[in-house]
């Protein structure tokens, strides 16, 4: 492919592979790059004093992971865990943080032409968590800024485990 046609492909600097996973029944995706690995739903120690969106930590091969609920981050209901509920460890900006997710789905490759940037709402609504909309596999893919999803009070997660 020659830079023309790979720019002409990824005018907004955002086509790759992401990881798709849903919460409920929408859609989301985060770069592979991010992505550490994907682990099933397992044990979660809670800690007392944080926000209500941690979850608590985890014990992985022996490092402590903290472990957010997003959909808790989002202000999204709770839901039953099921077989599908999982883990995904991500490299956050203190370090790997767990996410739980309501299902894991594909890898996708999504083109930098098919990714547009987050719609505006207004001054109430923030889509400050959002690079863009992607759209691949027939489907519309909510594409996270995990950093900001994860960073916003990175602070609350630090002294998690007295690792981080």
């Amino acid at each position: 492919m020659s830079d023309t046609t790979r720019e002409s492909n990824d005018r907004t600097g955002l086509g790759g592979k992401y990881l798709t996973f849903s919460l409920g029944a929408e859609d989301y995706a985060i770069s592979i790059l991010k992505v550490q690995e994907i682990i099933g739903m397992m044990d979660v120690t809670m800690v007392p004093s944080v926000p209500a969106y941690v979850r608590g930590v985890i014990n992985l091969r022996g490092k402590i992971v903290p472990v957010i609920d997003l959909r808790a981050r989002f202000d999204m209901d709770r839901a039953e865990l099921t077989d599908e509920t999982c883990i995904i460890v991500v490299d956050g900006p203190v370090g790997e943080i767990g996410v739980v997710v309501d299902r894991v789905s594909e890898v996708l490759d999504i083109l930098g032409r098919d990714i547009d940037p987050p719609p505006t709402f207004g001054s109430s609504v923030t889509t400050a968590y959002l690079l863009g909309i992607g759209k691949a596999g027939g489907r519309v893919q909510l594409v996270l800024d995990i950093e900001r999803v994860l960073g916003g009070d990175s602070a609350d997660l630090t002294g998690l485990g007295g690792v981080l």
